[in-house]
């Protein structure tokens, strides 16, 4: 028996062996899959973010340098009209007299931080100008001074400088009893643009209405077109190319290639002269923060494999030592297995003896609260007895048999109500109930009333009746319905006795708002509902003790929902509250109301 155990024990431990290792081959796969697949999804997600974060950068940087652009050409397009209107400069080339104009043209350079003014008689001739060197030079056949003459407005021209790049001119003619006597004009400096996007991006370039670059980070750039101006530049071989995708796997497809690298291109436009300016940013600093992510998450997942690692070294030994105590332990297996079935038969004995008790309480429970229920749905008709009584002791004294035989009728037809009572009422402790039939709402509502019309008198309540001509066909049961009314007017009556004035209005609607539902609505101007939420819960009440219990609102909405409605409560504005019974009509009934 021993050396068969010990066999038997041998092989399971060679079969866990073999499925431990097979086990461990899957989950390293599978764990390798997921870390590529996390690495890939991670990289192409993030490249395509950071992409998109620099672009819009660089699209914000360009909207930047526009409005400074406009701005600047907005701000010295405004000087040559100021200075043509200059009285002194007007009476210097009229008395051609220019000894303090051109110490007046640097003092104005001082205010407006212009790049360079210059004064220009008739003639062209350099009469005074805020560089000195410039003194005595002729612009007659310049472009600015030719369209200063002919457009007598401020014109703007764009000149190629000898030593390269683009002078922009601001010029106007000045104009004297409506002769022109000179030119005023003045130069704009867009050096200083240039030199100001240098380290923001790795070029910038304006563009004219022509697409030919008028001004840029590379000097190469200027006066040709822009692609031109690209191919300048010779784009990286074949191998350099397959070198770079092999670096850079994860990096969408460049715009162009600036100095032989892959750059991301952005535009946008000027609001001048259908310029355009464009940038180049390059791929390094995104590739940067895509490494560093991926980095970190290839040092995670090394991590994770060496814990696991850790791991199943740490279990193959607890698993050795397990197989030495599992000898002892299976002889110890047969008495903790009796011990085990003993237990369980007690707790059998035990839950058996627990699901009595159980048993036994919920039927206390329920013939407590069918108890309460039926104490309070007897009170209305036993006090509508009392009053009936007391007034046929009345008529019997004064000899008027035939009105006490009238009250001692209702009094029999209250006796048959309250068996009826006794009987609907099962209806709140089980599902389901008696079954409907198509009655006239109008008559429950009247029959109601005058149940309740004993307990209205003493208290002097104004009843506002509406009511429909034609019938209200509704299928529900009639004593149960009559039991809901009279639940609502019991209530309403309780909520006006602190009422100056008691009022309760009735209202029967056929077919309301189209849906085939009957409305009947219950609004009194008492005190209104503290809480609706848990109006319609059993045994919650505002009333004083031994006024009642809290199920009549709880009875009678379990009622309307057997029939196919529903009960609804709200307060009104004005004080007061509102209930709503909503039932089902019959189709014959649902034809007349239309």
């Amino acid at each position: 028996m021993s050396s068969r155990l010990t066999a038997s024990l041998e092989h399971w431990r060679r079969m866990v062996a073999t499925v431990g290792r097979l086990r461990l081959r899957i989950l390293v796969a599978g764990f390798m899959i997921v870390a590529l697949g996390t690495i890939w999804v991670t990289n192409s997600l993030l490249t395509e973010r950071f992409t998109e974060t620099t672009r819009n950068r660089a699209e914000l940087r360009l909207a930047l340098y526009a409005g400074n652009i406009v701005s600047e050409m907005q701000r010295n397009s405004v000087v040559p009209l100021l200075l043509a209107r200059d009285p002194a400069l007007i009476s210097a080339l009229g008395a051609a007299d220019y000894t303090t104009s051109s110490q007046r043209l640097i003092s104005f350079q001082d205010e407006l931080g212009t790049a360079e003014i210059v004064l220009l008689d008739i003639d062209g001739r350099t009469v005074a100008a805020t560089d000195r060197n410039l003194l005595g030079t002729n612009h007659r056949q310049s472009g600015f001074f030719v369209d200063a003459l002919r457009q007598r407005d401020t014109s703007f021209t764009v000149a190629q400088r000898e030593g390269g790049g683009y002078a922009f001119n601001f010029s106007r003619a000045v104009v004297r009893d409506g002769r022109v006597i000179g030119v005023v004009a003045v130069r704009v400096d867009v050096l200083r643009f240039e030199r100001s996007w240098t380290g923001f991006a790795d070029a910038v370039a304006v563009l004219d209405s022509e697409g030919v670059v008028i001004m840029a980070t590379e000097p190469r750039w200027r006066g040709v077109p822009l692609e031109a101006a690209l191919a300048l530049r010779d784009a990286p071989s074949a191998i350099a190319r397959a070198l770079m995708a092999t670096a850079d796997w994860g990096k969408a497809a460049p715009d162009t290639y600036l100095r032989g690298v892959a750059v991301m291109r952005s535009e946008t436009r000027i609001p001048f002269r259908g310029w355009r300016i464009v940038s180049f940013t390059r791929y390094d600093s995104i590739r940067d923060q895509v490494n560093t992510f991926i980095a970190l998450e290839i040092t995670a997942f090394a991590i994770l494999l060496a814990a696991g690692f850790y791991a199943a070294s740490r279990r193959a030994s607890r698993r050795s030592r397990l197989f030495e105590r599992e000898s002892a332990e299976l002889r110890m297996l047969n008495q903790r297995l009796q011990r085990e079935i003993a237990e369980r038969e007690r707790a059998e004995k035990d839950l058996a003896i627990a699901e009595q008790t159980i048993a036994q309480s919920s039927k206390l429970a329920v013939l407590g609260e069918m108890s309460a229920s039926v104490s309070h749905e007897l009170n209305q008709p036993l006090a509508a007895m009392k009053t009936y009584l007391a007034g046929a002791r009345l008529l019997l004294q004064r000899r008027r048999p035939d009105e006490a035989l009238a009250s001692f009728q209702r009094i029999d037809d209250l006796i048959d109500r309250m068996g009826a009572i006794t009987r609907q009422l099962k209806s709140f402790a089980r599902k389901g109930g008696e079954a409907v039939a198509a009655i006239d709402m109008r008559a429950s509502v009247g029959e109601a009333l005058s149940i309740m019309e004993p307990q209205f008198k003493p208290g002097r309540v104004r009843i506002l009746r509406s009511m429909p001509r034609a019938p209200v066909m509704v299928m529900a049961d009639r004593i149960r319905l009559e039991q809901v009314i009279i639940n609502l007017l019991r209530n309403a009556l309780d909520a006006t006795r602190e009422s100056p004035d008691p009022e309760i209005a009735i209202t029967l609607l056929p077919d309301a708002d189209g849906t085939g539902m009957a409305m009947l609505e219950v609004r009194d101007n008492g005190c209104g509902i503290s809480d609706l939420e848990k109006l319609f819960e059993p045994f919650w009440t505002t009333k004083k003790p031994g006024e009642g219990v809290g199920l009549g609102l709880a009875i009678s909405s379990g009622i309307v929902a057997d029939f196919g409605g529903r009960l609804t409560a709200r307060n009104l504005d004005g004080g007061g509250a509102a209930f709503e019974v909503l039932l089902p009509m019959r189709a014959e009934g649902l034809s007349a109301a239309e």
